[in-house]
């Protein structure tokens, strides 16, 4: 019988921490290392099944990225980057994200947040040119991800009245990976910068980063991308956090304080800072897991536990105080557009959610349904309304 994840995960436990101090000093993953998270499928966990990849639900994906967590942040971190960017393979044709993640050998595709690249519409394709950063695991990465405007005939080309933004699938040995990320924490994580100098990328290598329609309705694809990558984020922290505790625990049963007799473990004080730190992560790692499985289950229409206020808010109240908490920086961190993506989706739903909607509207006409996502993927999302179901094609 095959290993799940989380046993691959957690098999892969001691050479992650054998590695530590070289994933340090490297500010890599070890090729070793590197290979045996690959082997495992670990980068794969996101990815449809249909096209080859584990697809696994949240709540499952994160106790994986809790467990790579407690071993190293850096691997955890590595790996969740690595694995919730291939949800974009939800949204692309078949063939193509089959030859970028499943034919190529140990693929990882390494991206970067903000589109300051440029791309020249060309015969065929596009020339994509730029410098960009936060690109986690570009070292070990198979693919790099520019993601770019897009200038046609000498002007930007506009999405949705918008700036139109791609990713760019191009072959890590046509990019230059530039030697930046020389930081304190996290350093494991190789979150350099690249660039790509007037490189060709086909027209079907690419993605709209915030507008592609989903093309694979499994529960995964139909949450926000950008809480997914959070929800692994915090896992890691979560993961990093217990191995803390867990460490002070094996120097408090062993050490004896100086001028005093009892060990550490036996001092009330101690005892004390210990038990609210624990029901602290406890707590946290409880609410963690009861959104994601709120999120899975119920997508924006649905509810999610309020950190600070301990208290219920609907999914849409909640995001919308998020995107309020980090608006000052949006703009300087070149944004704005993934963000304004997130209100659209607030307002107009997720593709699985239209896609429901053309379903009960039309009677539960499924070629109805195939009909709303060939126009939405020829047309662009706003060309249909769920809401005129009935006058989507007939044919």
């Amino acid at each position: 019988m095959a290993q799940s994840p989380l046993e691959a995960a957690r098999k892969l436990v001691p050479l992650i921490r054998s590695c530590a101090n070289e994933i340090e000093a490297a500010r890599e993953l070890p090729r070793p290392l590197f290979e045996a998270l690959a082997d495992a499928g670990l980068f794969q966990l996101a990815l449809p099944r249909v096209l080859g990849g584990s697809e696994l639900d949240l709540p499952s994906y994160v106790e994986v990225i809790e467990e790579l967590g407690k071993a190293d942040a850096s691997t955890g971190w590595c790996v969740n980057q690595g694995a919730i960017y291939a949800t974009y393979s939800a949204r692309m044709p078949g063939d193509v994200a089959r030859a970028i993640w499943i034919d190529t050998p140990r693929a990882v595709v390494a991206n970067t947040p903000a589109a300051t690249a440029t791309a020249v519409v060309v015969p065929g394709g596009y020339r994509v040119t730029g410098r960009q950063g936060f690109s986690t695991g570009c070292r070990h990465a198979s693919w790099i991800a520019a993601h770019a405007q897009i200038v046609e005939n000498g002007t930007t080309r506009l999405d949705h009245g918008q700036p139109e933004t791609r990713y760019f699938f191009v072959p890590v040995a046509e990019a230059e990976i530039l030697d930046t990320w020389k930081v304190r924490g996290m350093r494991g994580t190789g979150t350099h910068h690249f660039a790509v100098h007037d490189v060709f990328v086909p027209a079907a290598r690419t993605v709209l980063s915030a507008t592609a329609p989903l093309l694979h309705d499994g529960p995964l694809y139909r949450i926000p991308r950008t809480l997914v990558f959070a929800s692994g984020d915090a896992a890691v922290a979560l993961g990093m956090a217990r191995t803390c505790l867990s460490t002070f625990y094996e120097l408090a049963g062993a050490k004896t304080p100086r001028a005093m007799q009892a060990l550490l473990r036996d001092q009330s004080m101690i005892q004390v800072a210990v038990g609210h730190a624990e029901a602290h992560l406890r707590t946290g790692r409880a609410f963690l897991l009861e959104n994601k499985w709120r999120a899975a289950r119920y997508g924006i229409e649905g509810k999610l536990i309020d950190f600070g206020k301990e208290i219920e808010v609907p999914f849409r109240e909640l995001m919308e105080e998020m995107l309020e908490f980090v608006d000052d920086v949006v703009d300087e961190l070149g944004s704005r557009k993934e963000v304004e993506s997130i209100r659209w989706i607030l307002e107009n739903g997720s593709g699985a959610d239209r896609q429901l909607a053309v379903f009960h509207e039309s009677g539960e006409d499924l070629r109805k349904v195939v009909d709303f996502i060939c126009d939405e993927t020829a047309h662009g999302l706003e060309s249909v309304a769920p809401g005129n179901a009935a006058a989507i094609g007939g044919t």
